[in-house]
């Protein structure tokens, strides 16, 4: 929908306001499983701000549910806290050139700001949603990395089919997500009788084990349907030049963007991780497990009409036309169920997930507006 001119007054004169807001919650350190410092902070700015009932669940999400009762039908919109970084002080920020910089200022610290002055325009008009509705504005835990979907599975959780769409604010307004990308990760370590490199030659060496099955890995031929990747993304462990390794760990993963391909890596990984290693104990543990979509005729084709909505409102306000493309989001939780659900961004820059991130200040006015259209699509 095209904001009228009471949106569009409320968007520039707050603009300021959510620059303001970024600058402050981008440099509040956020690592996945460690988000209470956003999260006290998002909460106490949303209940200054006329947001009644603001709660934060066991995930750590912070909820603010509008006109949601015990029964009724709710719409969902979502931008995470987290980000990649493990930083425990503050993230520096920096503008240069029109451009702020700071980790994880676009995923999704932009977003997030897009989300809260939305939800702040809602709250202070105690606007009524359209058709029975409930809305619930989420800041939500655990999407990056290991989080595992951890925000997103207990929204999903506690108000399943009573969620009639789902919507998240991650990204750039470049890109709306098409497909939800699924995945699987694993904790593999080895362990062998190590010793002396000299006085005990022959042992077995934990990481010429490890190097054997990161060659198997990749000697895998990915399968035809939709597109299919495994990495090892992390390799630690031996104690010395001279000592033989013992003990060694690493972290991998496959993921697809169909659901048949998931299923058939599974088995190729299961192959690998069951062989038996001479000399060596190999032991795997699943850290992170995000399913494809599974939606029926008429679940599809209200996701259509999301997909729709959000490539026409972001073309209408950037002028750009918005790449759909397969990602891996809060919205897989969802979709797996049966629920429609669309991600796009509210921003545009560049470096996600490097410590050069950044985003264009004269894109965040557009962003609010994207964002605001799609809330009160629904009212």
């Amino acid at each position: 929908m095209e904001l009228g001119i009471e949106e569009k007054s409320y968007i520039r004169e707050h603009a300021e306001e959510g620059y303001e807001l970024l600058k402050e919650l981008a440099q509040i350190p956020a690592p996945s499983n460690h988000e209470e410092r956003r999260a006290k902070f998002c909460k106490n700015w949303l209940e200054a701000n006329g947001a009644k009932g603001v709660y934060v669940d066991s995930a750590g999400n912070v909820v603010y549910p509008h006109h949601v009762t015990k029964t009724n039908p709710v719409i969902v919109f979502m931008a995470h806290m987290d980000v990649v970084f493990p930083d425990e002080t503050p993230l520096p920020w920096k503008e240069q050139g029109g451009r702020l910089y700071c980790p994880g200022v676009g995923d999704d610290t932009a977003n997030l700001v897009a989300l809260l002055l939305s939800a702040k325009y809602v709250a202070q008009r105690n606007l009524k949603p359209a058709d029975g509705y409930g809305v619930l504005f989420v800041c939500n835990t655990g999407e990056e990395g290991l989080g595992n979907l951890r925000g997103s599975r207990k929204i999903c959780e506690d108000y399943g089919t009573r969620i009639a769409a789902f919507t998240s604010f991650d990204c750039t307004m470049d890109t709306i997500a098409c497909r939800a990308v699924g995945s699987e990760r694993f904790r593999v370590s080895v362990k062998t009788e190590g010793g002396h490199s000299y006085s005990c030659f022959g042992n077995t060496n934990a990481i010429a084990v490890m190097a054997d099955l990161v060659r198997e890995i990749y000697e895998i031929s990915v399968p035809e349907g939709g597109k299919t990747t495994y990495n090892v993304g992390v390799i630690e462990g031996g104690t010395s030049v001279n000592t033989i390794a013992q003990e060694i760990h690493l972290l991998c993963e496959y993921r697809s963007d169909d659901a048949d391909s998931l299923e058939w890596m599974k088995a190729r990984f299961e192959e690998i991780f069951s062989k038996k290693r001479e000399g060596a104990e190999v032991t795997v543990e699943v850290v992170g497990l995000r399913p494809c979509e599974r939606l029926s005729g008429s679940q599809e084709k209200t996701r259509r009409e999301m997909l729709d909505f959000a490539r026409e409102t972001l073309t209408h306000v950037t002028g750009k036309v918005p790449e759909l493309v397969p990602i891996s989001t809060d919205c897989n939780i969802p979709l797996s169920m049966g629920i429609p659900s669309v991600c796009y961004g509210t921003c545009f820059g560049a470096g996600a997930h490097t410590r050069e991130e950044y985003v264009e200040r004269n894109s965040l006015e557009m962003g609010y507006e994207t964002a605001l259209s799609g809330v009160l699509r629904y009212f």
